[in-house]
């Protein structure tokens, strides 16, 4: 479940990237950018703290293709929210607390799009 984890936020800040690159709206391009920038941290922090208990990881896929409206930005991080919280994630408190915080900002967000 790790890997998935990890692969499904690279894939965010990568998805992120390509509608901040994509939009005409500044709000938009902000929020999208205060996220790609956002996540890389949270997830190396989350990644490194996992593999300090549970050992390296195995091979993370990556998504090849990537949504191309910037429109449908704010219904990707709804999905992605509701992804994340599917998943059964290890219960180490030092794990659930950089998962809150990519949820916060995640969620955070979610709200910034809808400022346009």
């Amino acid at each position: 479940m790790a890997t998935r984890y990890i692969g499904t936020l690279m894939n965010s800040r990568t998805q992120a990237h390509a509608f901040h690159l994509m939009t005409d709206s500044y709000a938009q391009h902000k929020a999208l950018e205060t996220y790609y920038n956002g996540i890389v941290p949270l997830l190396d922090q989350w990644a490194e703290a996992y593999m300090g208990l549970y050992g390296r990881i195995g091979r993370v896929n990556h998504n090849k293709r990537f949504m191309q409206d910037p429109s449908k930005a704010k219904q990707y991080f709804k999905i992605l929210l509701a992804r994340i919280r599917k998943m059964k994630l290890p219960k180490d408190t030092y794990l659930t607390n950089i998962q809150d915080e990519v949820i916060a900002l995640i969620r955070q967000t979610i709200y910034m799009l809808s400022l346009n």
